[in-house]
């Protein structure tokens, strides 16, 4: 029955996400064990992709080969491998295997075999059990008899998804553009499927891209990929943050100086214009341009010329701009913040990337990344979430979004550490080692109970605003105990963005 199921399957017409799910949940089935996932093997990580009766969190863990030698025994060996209950070898899904809630973690068994495909290795897939002894000899050779159906399927998986990135593939010699380690694009929502479908056509443009979204979504792993996925790839991806350019050097760094252009500038140096030529020019936090900068910024673009401060002859530079912002700019234009033929020039394609809130169980994908992160980086046994914390997680609205979720998780871990967990044992992170008691709708005072601050003297609309503001940072920052860092998360802005206001408007 179990060949006919697999067979079924591997010639019906599914998505691959669809079909490698269906795949391992016909496995649990058939060998009536607890657990069935498969791995993905890319230089040297084990990435799952598919997994039936482990936690949700499990497909965003990132398993290092070298870090796991049980996997590391599995991929070495094309045969079916076996770790019985007292096997001292550590277990990589130590306490992530779904329980009955406050059953105890029971022993279990462990099988796994490789994966290859066109004879090169392409990943594994594990099994494990709650009940001692599942796994006895005739399992091993079923399991050993069912592999070549899983490479099937996996080999139908992976020519689906060759057809569609063909046109993508870069020249013989070259190679694309790579994200940094252990930043990646995770997550199975609607909302970021569709997302994701949107960058991947309109990254074979030349068009402008402004992403727009709260601080804290990756913004810079988005313009990645749209650089990526350009015909552009092999050229350079140069990044430049616009709130971390001092006015006065502003220009010197977008567009480059000659030698003796001001002060300090004992030789020539090209901006990132120019570093970023036949590549992408990332603008992150586009918003906080000074005006002057930003007609500059407008003639280039325009133009696509740029002038080194201190030369005469402008320069030609062929660049695609991908800018990023979390302002609203449609406002600041509005307000004459920001120049509005910039705003238009630079909005050709203008992106929403979703706050995590809008995400839904994605939240538990990027936390069980970051579980892995942190396990690896405190060498402990095992990092896992309570159920009560999984909950917590999903109704926790993310002002912060995964920047904060990644805090929350390492802060977290580090706590648990503090308070007497040992290294060999499964710590399990509890809501209120997660910190996330005051959210900000919980925790916010009601309008009758909040102190108003001092009505604004009179004066002209940004002379009050500026009051406001004013009023409202020193508020949060006491509120905060003067922690900066805290009164930005309160805020909802990014830390230097805040500082950047603050020294503007005279706060100390």
């Amino acid at each position: 029955m179990l060949d006919h199921s697999l067979l079924a399957d591997l010639a019906a017409d599914l998505p691959s996400a669809v079909r490698l799910q269906r795949l391992v949940r016909t496995l649990r089935e058939g060998f009536r064990c607890g657990a069935v996932c498969l791995l993905r093997l890319q230089e040297g990580v084990l990435a799952p992709l598919a997994a039936d009766g482990l936690v949700r969190e499990v497909l965003g863990r990132r398993f290092v080969v070298a870090q796991h030698p049980r996997l590391a025994a599995i991929l070495a060996s094309r045969q079916p491998t076996c770790f019985p209950p007292d096997s001292t070898l550590p277990d990589p899904y130590d306490g992530l295997v779904e329980q009955r809630p406050g059953a105890p973690l029971p022993v279990h068994d462990c099988m796994g075999i490789s994966l290859h495909v066109e004879g090169e290795p392409w990943g594994v897939l594990t099994l494990d059990a709650l009940r001692p002894g599942t796994f006895d000899a005739a399992a091993r050779e079923a399991l050993a008899h069912q592999v070549l159906l899983v490479e099937a399927a996996v080999r139908v998986t992976r020519l689906e998804q060759e057809v569609r990135a063909l046109r993508m593939a870069p020249v013989a010699g070259s190679e694309p553009a790579r994200s940094p380690e252990g930043r990646e694009l995770l997550g199975h929502s609607p909302a970021l499927r569709r997302l994701l479908q949107e960058l991947d056509v309109v990254a074979e443009s030349d068009l402008p891209v402004l992403l727009t979204g709260e601080t804290g979504v990756g913004k810079e792993l988005f313009a990645r990929r749209l650089h990526e996925g350009s015909p552009r790839r092999r050229a350079p991806l140069v990044q430049v943050n616009c709130a971390a350019l001092p006015e006065t050097l502003a220009e010197s760094e977008l567009f480059g100086h000659v030698k003796g252009a001001f002060s300090g500038a004992e030789a020539a140096r090209p901006g990132r214009f120019e570093a970023a030529e036949g590549g992408t020019l990332f603008l992150d936090e586009v918003g906080e341009l000074p005006l002057p900068i930003q007609a500059k910024l407008l003639r280039a673009l325009q133009n696509g010329e740029v002038q080194r401060l201190g030369e005469d002859m402008p320069r030609r530079v062929d660049v695609r701009i991908v800018a990023a912002t979390n302002r609203r700019l449609a406002e600041a234009v509005r307000e004459g913040s920001f120049r509005a033929d910039l705003y238009h020039r630079l909005s050709v394609y203008p992106v929403a990337v979703p706050p995590l809130r809008e995400r839904g169980s994605d939240v538990l994908v990027l936390a069980g990344h970051f579980l892995e992160i942190n396990r690896a980086r405190l060498g402990v046994r095992s990092l896992r979430l309570s159920p009560e914390s999984e909950r917590a997680l999903l109704a926790y609205p993310w002002p912060g979004n995964v920047r904060e979720l990644e805090h929350a998780i390492s802060r977290a871990a580090v706590k648990a550490l503090g308070r007497g967990a040992g290294r060999d044992e499964i710590i399990t992170l509890e809501p209120a080692l997660l910190d996330l008691a005051e959210t900000p709708r919980a925790s916010a005072p009601s309008a009758a109970a909040r102190p108003m601050p001092p009505a604004p003297s009179a004066g002209s609309l940004r002379e009050r605003v500026e009051a406001a503001q004013r009023e409202a940072i020193r508020q949060v920052l006491t509120e905060a105990g003067g922690r900066w860092a805290e009164a930005a998360r309160r805020l909802e802005v990014d830390p230097s963005n805040l500082h950047k206001l603050a020294r503007r408007l005279g706060v100390k």
